[in-house]
């Protein structure tokens, strides 16, 4: 795994301690040249608000989920890495479902995520990391082409995250990915298959399963990404023991929120390619 090194106080090198969650510096110099492609280049992301990223300290993106693929996750990083005024690491949470896929559970740590647990989550925050959360979960990028970008109900654990680890959350849009992976079908009787890929289903696309490999590469859509305002709840809250209805609410408010920022950038955008 590759280790930073750093100057011991007599001269001496010393390798930095490993990242608890696996995330493998030369893994991620790796694929930078394919995100800044994929950023620049296919999908030409438009980016704003990144003045709404602390430079330093926890921090919690909570953003929409969209597309069949969690393509969606890379490119807010590389909005972060690449246009960011204070250039950071985002530790991605991943649905549990991911960890048993072959291969794809062992690379998402190396770049840096996370798989979706609380504990992870408030690690993570305690070591002043930036983390990023889809709080629709899979019924987000699950809910086909004719409900897109349509937020589905968020769940509260990052409302409780924000305020026992005393961070800021960070309201993200993002628009584009739906029509780059559009799902007009869930195919869930995989048997085998499903067992061997660890998935609870595939998504069925204008182009997949029908073209096979081919069909499967998103389409070269145009992407906006918004990080708003950073809304602080724990300078008001913390003092107070949240209960599952007010948690309910909150994270209630900051989807509403994404939703008119989504309207917003769909209204900016002048085409989807």
């Amino acid at each position: 795994m590759g280790q930073r090194v750093r100057q011991g106080s007599r001269g001496s090198q010393q390798k930095a301690p490993a990242d608890p969650f696996g995330y493998d510096p030369a893994v991620h110099q790796r694929v930078r040249p394919l995100l800044r492609f994929l950023f620049e280049r296919y999908w030409r992301v438009r980016v704003d608000g990144v003045e709404h990223i602390p430079g330093r300290g926890p921090a919690i993106l909570v953003a929409n989920h969209s597309g069949a693929i969690p393509i969606d996750a890379s490119m807010i990083a590389a909005a972060v890495e690449f246009r960011g005024l204070h250039p950071r690491l985002v530790r991605f949470l991943y649905d549990r479902f991911v960890e048993q896929m072959p291969l794809v559970g062992s690379f998402y740590r190396k770049v840096g995520s996370v798989p979706a647990r609380y504990a992870n989550a408030a690690a993570l925050l305690a070591r002043g990391e930036l983390v990023g959360v889809f709080p629709e979960g899979v019924a987000g990028v699950a809910k086909g082409f004719a409900r897109r970008y349509r937020l589905q109900p968020f769940r509260t654990g990052f409302v409780r995250l924000s305020l026992s680890a005393r961070a800021p959350i960070i309201p993200t849009a993002v628009v584009g990915a739906e029509e780059a992976y559009p799902v007009i079908g869930r195919w869930e009787r995989l048997g085998p298959v499903g067992r061997f890929l660890g998935v609870p289903y595939l998504p069925v696309t204008p182009l997949f399963p029908w073209f096979g490999v081919l069909g499967a590469i998103p389409l070269p859509t145009r992407w906006y990404i918004r990080f708003g305002a950073p809304v602080i709840l724990y300078r008001d809250l913390a003092h107070l023991q949240i209960r599952t209805r007010t948690a309910r609410m909150l994270a209630q408010d900051i989807r509403r929120q994404i939703q008119q920022m989504v309207h917003e950038l769909l209204a900016e955008r002048p085409s989807v390619f």
